[in-house]
């Protein structure tokens, strides 16, 4: 499972939508083993795992959709960290 800090370490390099993307499908994937556990087996730690995977994603989505924002308003994308572009 990818962790805040792999996804921040990716943000300060220069990446395009592909590279997003990508990152993207490996955050969704990871979270596969814990969500078989928590919703077929019924393992309740598996469950903590899901949810600090899904704030994981939730944290991933606003950087994108901020570097979104700030793309399509003619900026360059934001540095890490820089949360300046409101929606």
């Amino acid at each position: 499972m990818q962790t805040n800090e792999n996804v921040n370490n990716s943000e300060s390099t220069s990446t395009g939508a592909p590279a997003r993307y990508t990152e993207l499908q490996a955050l969704v994937a990871g979270m596969a083993a814990d969500f078989q556990k928590f919703y077929v087996d019924g393992n309740k730690a598996a469950g903590t795992r899901v949810r600090l995977a899904m704030q994981e994603l939730k944290t991933f989505a606003q950087t994108v959709r901020n570097e979104v924002q700030s793309i399509k308003n003619g900026g360059a994308a934001p540095a890490a960290g820089d949360d300046d572009s409101k929606d």
